[in-house]
């Protein structure tokens, strides 16, 4: 059943190398459907493809009702195809992960490629790296910059471009060319401040484009949720934090204290807290009555179910749910882009090829059965297609203390120790070798709005020797502002800062194994 209400051009959602081998969607109750049975997605050959890749093994994966239609139309896919590709990104997805702790500050990125995503690249600015990247099952690519410094270099541009008069309305970390590419309508005035700036020149390239993000705002009554008497959004995922329900959107929706009702008009709740521009997300605790489920519409009466939030390799392909244009999907292009919108930049995005169009802002992202992200902004529509930018959920989650709804069954926690890191709001998980260094979170950094005390705690593997430090990044380079470097395995660290970008680096000074960091941050 379609929810369309409205259609817009232009709106806010938000290398050299060797190679070698916007409105939130709301609560929208549709009638009783019995949903497709659900395609398994098993492959048994080990013949080769189209490509000479053979096709390996894997256990059956169960697509979700809806998305395999959605892949085919959207990116012009067969039903094999659509199987094969949720398959592959499903099989590769851990392998990113091992081979960003292996690489530590060498790794350069990782995507996917062909039509059914069966091959993994994995860069690394290291020749040395290439015989494990390729054991690992992917090939390998020896890039100049690692995403540690390409992350630095887009971080400076941040600041050298100016949001007034609008230079550039995107920048974004594209790790397929291994430089930061800058978007402009002005190519020559962009070009001029970067070669002006203290960057690498040959790091960064800047691209002639059309593209003016916008945000999703829809003032077009539809069932959906909406703020105040006519503003309508989406629902991104619902979320609990303690014993309160509720479910995050995006911030360009509504301010702190704006009251929201559902799609059938009945008080909803409340905006707990919001952030646009620099961010995009906002959460809203729902009233009693309204039940937080693990599930996102998939527009054809039926829903996906969600069962946690690990983000998608770029190249992969990643679908969403929004009240305007209901269900579509595309693939995660590029990471941590900053957009400039009308009202001010936002940084931290993630780009897709997925179209979206007004009253879809706040609505879900989600790969398989992963949540990645709620609707931001972007440009073009459904008919003509277009590009969406999604803020990531993890995001979100740390800058609230929430906690993402989901259908996976709750675990035993482990027994802590006496120096167990307990009581912080973010945790991040990850193994080292000795002489490696991590980033946490994720290899990129968090945003501090306002001053305040920064809480870090680590615990490593025993008779270890771990060192956690607190990074900030100063407009022109990342400083240490705060370490703890003494023998043994678990530190902490509680350091009070003014408000601007600071990440973690945990570092395995010796001895090797798993450890987990755990941090508050105001």
């Amino acid at each position: 059943m379609s929810r369309k209400h409205a259609v817009a051009t232009g709106y806010v959602l938000t290398i050299t190398a060797l190679t070698l081998a916007a409105v939130p969607a709301g609560a929208d109750r549709r009638p009783d459907v019995p949903a497709d049975p659900a395609s398994p997605l098993s492959r048994a050959s080990g013949a080769p493809d189209a490509t000479g890749t053979a096709r390996v093994r894997a256990a059956a994966v169960v697509a979700p009702p809806g998305m395999l239609e959605a892949l085919q139309r959207d990116l012009g896919l067969t039903a094999e195809q659509a199987e094969e590709r949720l398959l592959n990104e499903k099989r590769l997805a851990p392998i990113v992960e091992r081979m960003r702790t292996m690489l530590g500050t060498r790794f350069g990125g990782a995507w996917l490629r062909a039509k059914t995503a069966n091959t993994l690249v994995v860069s690394s600015t290291s020749v040395a790296d290439i015989p494990a990247i390729v054991a690992a099952g992917a090939q390998a690519e020896v890039v100049p910059r690692s995403l540690t410094q390409l992350a630095d270099i887009k971080a400076k541009l941040d600041i050298t471009l100016p949001p007034k008069p609008l230079v550039s309305s995107v920048r974004y970390v594209d790790v397929k060319r291994n430089k930061v590419v800058v978007l402009t309508s002005e190519p020559q005035s962009a070009q001029n401040f970067v070669q002006a700036s203290d960057v690498e020149q040959n790091a960064v390239v800047v691209l002639p484009s059309s593209e003016a993000p916008q945000p999703l705002y829809d003032l077009i009554g539809g069932a959906a949720y909406y703020v105040g008497v006519a503003s309508r959004c989406s629902i991104g995922f619902s979320v609990t934090k303690g014993a309160q329900t509720g479910f995050v959107t995006a911030g360009h929706c509504g301010k702190k204290g704006a009251v929201t009702s559902g799609f059938n008009r009945v008080a909803q709740g409340v905006f707990q807290a919001s952030s646009f521009p620099v961010d995009d997300h906002a959460w809203v605790a729902a009233k009693p009555g309204w039940t937080a489920t693990a599930a996102v519409d998939n527009g054809a009466g039926a829903t996906l179910p969600v069962t946690g939030a690990r983000a998608a390799i770029e190249g992969a392909s990643v679908c969403r749910s929004g009240s305007t244009s209901d269900f579509h999907c595309g693939l995660i292009q590029q990471r941590d882009a900053s957009v400039t919108y009308p009202q001010g930049t936002v940084f931290g995005l993630t780009r897709t090829s997925v179209c979206a169009e007004p009253g879809d802002s706040g609505g879900a992202f989600i790969a398989i059965d992963q949540a990645q992200g709620v609707t931001s902004g972007g440009s073009g529509d459904c008919g003509a297609g277009g590009v969406t930018y999604f803020q990531p959920v993890d995001e979100i989650l740390t800058a609230y203390g929430l906690t993402l709804k989901t259908t996976a069954a709750p675990t035993e926690a482990p027994a802590q120790s006496p120096e167990a890191c307990v009581g912080y709001l973010s945790l991040y998980q990850d193994t080292l070798a000795v002489g490696q260094s991590a980033l946490q979170p994720r290899g990129v950094y968090y945003r501090a709005r306002q001053g305040g005390l920064h809480s870090g705690c680590l615990n490593g593997p025993a008779g270890a020797d771990f060192d956690l430090e607190l990074l900030r990044w100063n407009g022109s380079a990342w400083r240490v502002v705060a370490s703890s470097d003494g023998p043994g395995p678990n530190k902490k660290i509680a350091y009070t800062g003014t408000p601007g970008r600071y990440r973690f680096r945990v570092t395995a000074t010796a001895g090797s194994g798993p450890y987990a960091l755990a941090f508050t941050a105001p």
